[in-house]
């Protein structure tokens, strides 16, 4: 019975455990391309963990394989492929490469290009290659990720400032020093118009060759942005929120009220600069609590013959200071339309945007008075009006934000539409309109309890207001006529021409008054205020302006391939622009760059290693059209009043010298590249090196009286040379069925350098900028002259100090001197606020659901003025606060604070500048196709050897490298994010 009953279990067991040996099998055999054989591609059983590599001959063997499994194949830069079984245990699989990556449309000058295509500088950078977290700005967004391109925030996360944007070095002394933002073919787009979840991909024209096309106003580059745009097929619907909170980052070093009254018990200090508190106005000015969040809701879809996208979105920015927000409301809209036999295609694009931003706090000068201000100070008297300490430079800030209103109320628009008409195969004309139009008023009060307005002011305890209103508008339209056609398969041709017309007009108003004995108007009665007919009170202003100018060009570009092999492309624009002299109205701006793809070679065809082997070469003539309109005119503006019969009558004279020879700067650039692809791209990258030469800079010379009516005139004379290496790299150290590890690298060099600055006509010895604050009348930090490199500082050299702890310095001779016995020749350049290298690395980890960013970014060989030390840290400043500094590094300091290279500091830094993870959540949902939530911390860690609070600033333009007394708060940001998609 017994062994009956084993047998009934035992035999039963055994033959299942038997079946299922046999279930399982060995799969063995060669992955290969078209090439040959593929070292490292991945075989998996479909759903399962269970997967192996190929070696370096592409053989694979995968044991354990169930009889019914799918593998499934696939390798980096290669269509994945899924193969069942059906009992098969040898698999000989063929991938096929997948071109999407070199058929990517890179977005260029009206119009696109395959990437393959290519034969200029450009960058592309897709949405899902933005930077992650909640953006202040779309410039956020690309922070890091196109070498040589500088995006500094200069106010830290201040919601109501911009980024400063400079592209591959300053390229102009007067005009603009930013790139052209084009927005869906507008060129001047405003960056106001665009939320973070509405763009798909923003493209940079770095060099001559391809910013030429844009003549006048490609100098410093060209960032071409493009919005989502609806797709055929069901309509989906996505919504991204995310909330966000700002932390100090890092405080300055100033004295508590116990180190202050230390100070005051060693004798330091006076004994009546004790009023008795224990204050923090730096911790005063800050908002804790601040919660920003955002919200946007598009929608999109359509049918074969009309596409459409639609979102709207609410954005409510909390700056870390107190009074310091922006609120943006609005949405965009856009369609495309094809009919006559898809002949005919529509496309309209419409955004706006309402903006309501409090100005008033985050003011720099506030956190000044956080440094400085006595803390021993109360800040509130006991009666709960607000105390002030009368001394120099001094105020409360509290004071202000509570007595004073600083508000903007915005409204941004931006309508687009393009008619495109197929007019024979492969030929088509367009014709594109478009229309731009900002306007905000800002509202500013100071109440009679304002501390400026008190009794013994010219204000004589009266309130007062104003009012400022801004618009400008500018209407684009152009038209072009494009072919595209291959003749015996081998040579592809395409070939564009058009004309373009801009008008751009700006309108100004404001008005004030004061002697307003009631703060119940507000700003809202002007008339109401005495100081219109009281005279001693501040007289009244009104100010009202207006400019415009017109911009008019005709352009062409052609591009030939040869068997995708060898490329070309040649372009010519000529443009006339309405704020140059009669003379030089007209400019030509040609360009040519060639292409040659290695790596189709036949020769070529046997290196496996290599996937893409590309050289490209460039020159390109780009222009400067924005400077101040009617330069090139005399203006006329008022002088002094005459008298006649009893009557004061105004007179007006000219404001500035006719120059009808005044030009559009013109930079000539050379780029070479090299693009190139390893290991089936697992390594790609590129490699550039540029060198330009702008001629004929604008600026200000002093002029000969008489023979001229006034003292100065603008005109062309000077010449700058930029010269740079820019690398890209991009890996796949790791890639399996469930985790991928991606690294991206970006690094540039840079050299900037005033070759040319007077001529035989006007000359000047030098340029200086960075102008020091009072007190002492220390002059500018800066000084450009011929020869010299842009952002040298340029002052005296430290010697040492006497017994005494007075200053020493180094005189031209090698001896030493005092302050007072030192002479302009006895200054030298002392360092530069340029950073000549930059550099970012990301890392992107996937695993499974999961995905964690992590993204560095750094700025070398460059030196930083720090202000805040040469003048807080200094006991001279006393009875004001220091920073601790004055009494431990520099305690044997006892004189005038002097600028010298003793405050200059070497500013190399990496910033641990984004921190993102993900995750995805699995769904079995009829109405939610996918939910994503995020973790986003910025700027999190900063490795340097600077003693200031931030070694990023600002460094673009001229005034570089200066950490000033004044600033906004840096921050570190904290953002909880969910994307939703139905």
């Amino acid at each position: 019975m017994k062994t009956n009953l084993l047998r009934s279990i035992v035999l039963p067991l055994a033959l299942l455990c038997f079946g299922f040996a046999q279930a399982q099998s060995t799969v063995s055999g060669v992955v290969s391309d078209q090439n040959g054989p593929l070292p490292g591609a991945n075989v998996v059983v479909k759903g399962t963990t269970n997967g192996t590599q190929t070696d370096f001959d592409g053989n694979y063997e995968l044991t354990n394989v169930p009889d019914g499994a799918t593998l499934v194949f696939s390798y980096v830069s290669f269509k994945t492929k899924e193969v069942p079984l059906n009992g098969q245990t040898t698999l000989n699989i063929t991938l096929e490469e997948d071109t999407q990556s070199l058929e990517e449309v890179v977005v260029v000058g009206y119009g696109t290009q395959n990437k393959k295509e290519i034969t200029t500088a450009v960058s592309s950078v897709k949405a899902e290659d933005f930077i992650q977290g909640g953006a202040r700005s779309p410039m956020d967004l690309i922070q890091g990720k196109v070498a040589g391109l500088n995006i500094t925030k200069t106010q830290g996360n201040n919601p109501n400032s911009d980024s400063s944007i400079q592209l591959r070095g300053v390229s102009s002394l007067s005009g603009d020093i930013a790139p052209l933002i084009v927005i869906d073919g507008i060129p001047g787009g405003d960056l106001d118009l665009l939320q973070q979840d509405d763009i798909a991909s923003i493209d940079v024209l770095k060099d001559g060759s391809a910013a030429a096309i844009y003549g006048t106003r490609g100098n410093a580059g060209v960032i071409l942005i493009t919005t989502k745009k609806g797709r055929t097929g069901k309509t989906v619907t996505e919504y991204n929120t995310y909330i966000q909170s700002e932390f100090v980052d890092k405080k300055p070093d100033y004295l508590s009220a116990s180190e202050f009254r230390d100070l005051i018990d060693q004798g330091v200090i006076s004994a009546d600069q004790d009023f008795g508190h224990s204050t923090d106005l730096y911790d005063e000015l800050l908002n804790k609590s601040n919660l920003s969040q955002y919200h946007n809701l598009s929608m999109s879809g359509g049918s074969e013959s009309t596409t459409f996208r639609a979102s709207v979105f609410f954005n409510d920015a909390k700056g870390l200071p107190k009074q310091n927000s922006r609120e943006q409301f609005g949405g965009r809209f856009s369609i495309n339309h094809k009919a006559l036999d898809d002949k005919l295609t529509i496309q309209s694009n419409l955004a706006a945007n309402f903006i309501n931003a409090n100005l008033l706090g985050g003011g720099t000068g506030d956190f000044e008075q956080a440094i400085q201000r006595n803390p021993t100070a109360p800040l509130y008297n006991e009666d709960g009006t607000f105390y002030e300490t009368e001394a120099y430079n001094n105020y409360n800030p509290l004071h202000r934000l509570a007595d004073r209103i600083y508000e903007r109320q915005e409204e941004v628009f931006s309508g687009d539409i393009r008619l495109s008409l197929e007019v024979a195969k492969g030929l088509n004309a367009s014709v594109f309109g478009s229309y731009v139009r900002t306007n905000y008023n800002d509202r500013i009060f100071r109440s009679k309890n304002d501390w400026d307005q008190r009794e013994s002011t010219e204000y004589q305890g009266t309130a007062y207001a104003k009012k400022f209103n801004h618009l400008d508008w500018s209407k684009t339209l152009e038209a072009t006529l494009d072919y595209q056609t291959t003749i015996a398969e081998v040579h592809d041709i395409g070939a564009i021409i058009g004309y373009s017309y801009q008008y751009s007009t700006a309108e100004e108003f404001s008005a004030d008054n004061s002697g307003f004995t009631t703060d119940g108007f507000l700003d809202w009665n002007l008339g109401a205020g005495t100081g219109i007919t009281d005279t001693s009170l501040p007289r009244p202003e009104l100010y009202s302006f207006k400019d415009d100018n017109t911009l008019v060009g005709f352009f062409g570009r052609v591009n030939y391939g040869f068997a995708d092999k060898y490329f070309a492309q040649f372009v010519l624009r000529r443009e006339g622009s309405s704020r140059f002299g009669d003379n030089h109205k007209w400019g030509n701006f040609p360009a040519a760059s060639v292409g040659w793809a290695i790596s189709e070679e036949n020769f070529m065809q046997d290196i496996q290693a290599i996937s893409l082997l590309k050289l490209r070469a460039g020159y390109g003539v780009t222009g400067n059209q924005g400077i101040p309109n009617y330069q090139s005119l005399t203006t006329l503006s008022d002088g002094g009043v005459y008298p006649q019969g009893g009557v004061y009558y105004q007179t007006y004279g000219a404001a500035r010298n006719a120059n009808p020879n005044l030009k559009w700067e013109e930079k000539h650039e050379i780029n070479l590249g090299l693009d190139f692809g390893l290991l089936q791209n697992r390594l790609s990258g590129s490699i550039d090196v540029y060198q330009r030469k702008t001629k004929d800079l604008l600026y200000n010379y002093s002029a000969q009286q008489p023979g001229f009516v006034r003292g100065s005139i603008f005109t062309n004379v000077g010449e700058l040379e930029n010269k740079g290496i820019e690398v890209v790299l991009s890996a796949i150290p790791i890639s399996s069925e469930n985790f991928q590890w991606n690294i991206d690298f970006t690094g540039s060099y840079q050299s900037n350098e005033l070759s040319k600055l007077s001529d035989e006509n006007f000359q000047a010895n030098w340029l200086e900028f960075g102008g020091l604050p009072s007190p002492g009348n220390l002059g500018n930090a800066i000084r450009l002259e011929e020869g010299g490199s842009v952002g040298n500082f340029y002052g005296k050299r430290f010697a040492g100090f006497t017994d005494e702890g007075k200053w020493l310095f180094y005189k031209a001779d090698g001896s030493t001197a005092s302050a007072s016995e030192m002479n302009e020749n006895d200054l030298s350049v002392i360092g530069n606020g340029v950073p000549k290298y930059n550099a970012s690395l990301g890392n992107r980890f996937t695993y499974k659901n999961f995905d964690l960013t992590i993204f560095f970014r750094g700025k070398f060989a460059y030196d930083i003025l720090n202000t805040k030390d040469l003048y807080f840290g200094n006991k001279k400043w006393l009875p004001n606060n220091l920073l601790k500094s004055a009494v431990t590094k520099h305690n044997q300091l006892d004189d005038d604070p002097q600028y010298s290279d003793y405050y200059i500091e070497s500013g190399d830094f990496v910033k641990l500048d984004n921190v993102t993870l993900g995750y995805n959540v699995p769904l079995e949902s009829r109405y939610l196709e996918s939910m994503r939530i995020y973790v986003t911390g910025k700027n999190l860690a900063t490795f340097t050897g600077y003693s200031g609070i931030d070694p990023e600033l600002q460094d673009t333009g001229f005034t570089t490298g200066i950490d000033g007394r004044d600033f906004y708060p840096r921050t570190k940001t904290w953002t909880l994010g969910f994307n939703f998609r139905f």
